[in-house]
């Protein structure tokens, strides 16, 4: 497909960027701390930890990792905690060893963190507390060697943590009983590798970075292969969009998405990192009372969250009373953005909510609007320097612009293949590097693409094809609605038939008004024809609306 996105790139931003500057993650951190030393890097629960703080940390972890626990290179370490400042330590640690981020989602159950220790083949795990119960479940049936334990308080220093962790395990009763015998104490972890010295092998351009696991919507879930070169080229495609609206050395991040989720990793954790912006580490954004406290105290330059994470903000008091004189970057991704809020999020704030786009398999980024956009303007954006797309139908053949089809993406930011599965790997990626995203686009004659709906989720009724994404923005936009889910339910006349399942703002909608609304926006086939009130709906844990789960 022609380039026809470059002719609409913001002012200075290059066509390719070099994605060679530096043969690993961990060069890019080293080059952050040679050149932002004391400035913030981390900041949780009223601590803050320096650049050379979190170097210093770092480097302790890594020696004890390869100096004491004897891990070589290329061997895999989970790592599984919230967004707490020991995240970033044991993530720079791993990588600073020549070792591989195995990054693992706290709430797993014990099923899911065996298949994904037993899949990755990792040795040792770095694991908070509070969750320490479900390895404690399974732990004999991995190869898991090592294991470091750390509790909530243990980087705030002094009395703080010391209370902080009573408070957790005694008086919240947060850290259910557990025994690992052969644990140690992430304090004594650090402590430890302080005393020795270790040095690590060359880690180039091809060595694995992470191994990245995707949500497993489909079967198991499988561990996308992210080199060093994938992920350092997505941070070089990033720094490059944003480098004009970016200060380097000042402001603050808010990193409320787990910092194991990919676009948290990259974008705030290594992208941001990178430019000497300081991480602002939320760790249960869930409570949306004490997040707004937590906004009401800093000066933040810039947000990244998914849809459920800003619409949740806007619906809570005291959001609107933030200060957001600083906030010059909103970055939107993980799921489709609904324009009822970005416009509401622009009315509130004063910045434009950016739609971006991107896919674990791609270390995320693969689009992102202009940084300059006046207004939300429905569209995921255009493709980020060294990156090319296609919108291709069934038969892999290139369709026209404006039509709807498969999006493939080919650029130094695609993953290397799934983790010890080739089948899968080639059912996506195929011998010229395009990658199958799974997702339906189209393309307008100005490069923006816009995310039709995911492949698996098209509804089609009477043959005709009905997008979720299209549906929940038109019922988004009612007054009286919260949160909605649009999914395609069986119909013995027309194959599937429109469901929305529906959380209400305003507890007086009826399914009438809903309807009604609908039959003004949408043409006759798209109008739901059921309509269901649920107090609550079923996400992911960066919260994303999972319809697999509102179709079961």
């Amino acid at each position: 497909m022609e380039k026809i996105w470059l002719s609409n790139y913001p002012e200075g931003v290059p066509a390719e960027v070099p994605t060679d500057s530096f043969a690993s993650v961990a060069e890019v951190f080293e080059e952050a701390v040679r050149n932002y030393g004391d400035k913030p890097a981390f900041i949780n629960m009223g601590k803050t930890l320096s650049f050379n703080e979190i170097d210093q940390r770092s480097t302790a972890m890594a020696n004890y990792l390869g100096g004491r626990l004897g891990l070589s290179k290329g061997d895999r370490v989970a790592v599984m905690m919230p967004n707490i400042l020991q995240n970033p330590v044991a993530i720079f640690g791993v990588l600073r060893a020549g070792l591989t981020v195995v990054n693992t989602n706290p709430l797993y159950t014990a099923r899911e963190l065996e298949h994904q220790l037993n899949d990755s083949g990792a040795k040792a795990i770095i694991i908070v507390e509070n969750f320490a119960h479900t390895l404690a479940e399974v732990i004999d049936n991995t190869g898991i060697e090592h294991v470091i334990v750390t509790g909530l308080g243990d980087e705030l220093g002094g009395l703080k943590g010391m209370l902080v962790n009573f408070v957790v395990k005694h008086v919240k009763k947060m850290v259910p009983a557990f025994e690992l015998p052969r644990a140690v104490p992430y304090k004594q972890a650090i402590a430890s590798g302080s005393g020795v010295s270790f040095t690590r092998e060359a880690v180039g351009p091809e060595d694995i970075a992470f191994l990245q696991y995707t949500g497993g919507t489909t079967g198991v879930s499988k561990g996308a292969v992210l080199a060093n070169a994938n992920v350092v080229a997505n941070m070089e495609q990033s720094r490059a969009w944003v480098n004009g609206t970016i200060q380097s050395g000042t402001g603050t991040i808010v990193t409320a998405l787990p910092l194991y989720h990919i676009f948290s990793l990259t974008a705030n954790c290594l992208s941001f990192m990178s430019f000497g912006v300081a991480n602002y580490l939320i760790t249960n954004p869930r409570d949306m009372k004490g997040f707004v406290k937590e906004l009401s105290g800093i000066q933040m330059t810039a947000f990244t969250g998914v849809n459920t994470l800003f619409n949740g903000l806007l619906n809570t008091p005291g959001f609107d009373q933030v200060d957001f004189s600083k906030l010059t970057l909103t970055l939107g991704g993980g799921m489709a953005v609904q324009r009822a809020v970005a416009e509401r999020w622009k009315e509130v704030t004063g910045c434009v909510l950016l739609e971006a786009y991107g896919l674990t398999e791609t270390s995320p980024g693969v689009s992102i609007n202009p940084a300059d956009l006046p207004a939300y303007n429905g569209t995921i954006g255009l493709p980020i320097p060294s990156t090319d797309v296609s919108i291709r139908d069934d038969d892999g053949n290139e369709v026209g612009i404006g039509e709807p089809g498969e999006l493939c993406v080919k650029g130094p930011q695609v993953m290397r293949g799934y983790w010890n599965r080739p089948e899968a790997t080639a059912e996506v990626l195929d011998e010229d590097g395009w990658l199958k995203t799974g997702d339906m686009a189209q393309i307008d004659d100005q490069g923006f693409l816009r995310i039709v709906d995911r492949k698996k989720d098209m509804i089609l009724v009477s043959g005709f094809n009905v997008y979720p994404n299209e549906i929940e923005d038109v019922v988004a936009a009612h007054s009286g609605v919260l949160e909605v889910g649009a999914i395609g339910v069986p119909d013995e006349h027309s194959g599937e038939i429109v469901k929305i399942c529906v959380v209400k703002k305003d507890p007086a909608l009826t399914e009438e008004q809903l309807i009604a609304h609908c039959k003004e926006q949408l043409t006759g086939y798209k109008v739901p024809k059921v309509v269901e009130f649920r107090t609550e709906l079923p996400k992911s844990n960066v919260g994303k609306i999972l319809r697999r789960h509102l179709r079961d």
